[in-house]
């Protein structure tokens, strides 16, 4: 049983990354026919592909009412001179529901900051499509004791004004941990999970009370339902487990179980 925020409905996303070829989406369609065949457990279910495979995905999964796909990131842009990016709105025209903006990756790979992160939040929302804003400390900054101070930071200057439990999700993702196979302590998930409902309910009032609050970083099927167990973890944003079928619906089962 888990112990997730009172009335909000959790949400399990899988980030693919830059990874999947044709043959991947087999496993995509696996998941789908599992929640098809399967009674709800009260759990949204996201699948976030490589932009290659969005629109057919979308296309495979049109008529599924429990799997969604969402992209992962966008340009700030609705159109322009800007080669080799997507618009929130053609992510919206493809068949996505969401968008991941802030990752980790983004932030280091291509020295992403919290004012970009925001500004792509924003077209999120214009385009109509929820943004998964993700946060979190580098192994340095937990190490000097600014878990906290970073991740108010971070919400502070990544998350537009007007945010809504609607068109907003929060990821929590320690840097240290993604990929890693390390993972907090649950006291220290239940930490700043908690800091972060304080901080989102002081600026955003109920709406931010509502907001959902995502845990990613190493989530694996072993792991994930004492994980999804902490109070104000409302699901998870998933790396490397979402790529095999079996191991995503394991994490999935954490929830009803």
């Amino acid at each position: 049983m888990t112990d997730q925020s009172p009335a909000i409905r959790p949400l399990v996303a899988g980030n693919w990354k830059m990874n999947g070829l044709k043959a991947a989406l087999d496993e995509a369609l696996a998941v789908r026919d599992a929640l098809a065949g399967g009674t709800d457990n009260g759990t949204d279910v996201m699948i976030c592909p490589p932009a290659s495979l969005l629109m057919v995905l979308a296309e495979l999964t049109r008529d599924s009412a429990g799997l969604q796909i969402g992209g992962q990131d966008c340009h700030t842009a609705a159109s322009g001179a800007h080669t080799g990016d997507v618009s929130a709105e053609m992510l919206k025209d493809a068949g996505a529901s969401a968008v991941i903006v802030g990752h980790s990756e983004r932030r280091a790979d291509h020295g992403e900051l919290d004012r970009l992160v925001r500004d792509k939040a924003l077209a999120a929302r214009r385009a109509g499509l929820t943004a998964i804003v993700c946060i979190g400390e580098t192994a340095g900054q937990r190490a000097a004791g600014l878990t906290l101070d970073v991740v108010r930071r971070q919400l502070l200057g990544s998350v537009p004004d007007g945010a809504t439990a609607a068109d907003t999700v929060i990821a929590y993702e320690p840097v240290w941990a993604i990929g890693t196979g390390l993972t907090p302590t649950l006291e220290d998930v239940a930490s700043v999970h908690g800091a972060i409902r304080e901080a989102l309910a002081t600026r955003f009032g109920g709406e931010g009370a509502s907001m959902r609050i995502l845990y990613g970083g190493s989530v694996k099927p072993d792991n994930a339902r004492e994980l999804m167990a902490v109070a104000n973890v409302d699901g998870a944003l998933v790396g490397g487990a979402s790529l095999k079928a079996d191991d995503f619906l394991r994490i999935i089962q954490a929830y009803g179980a």
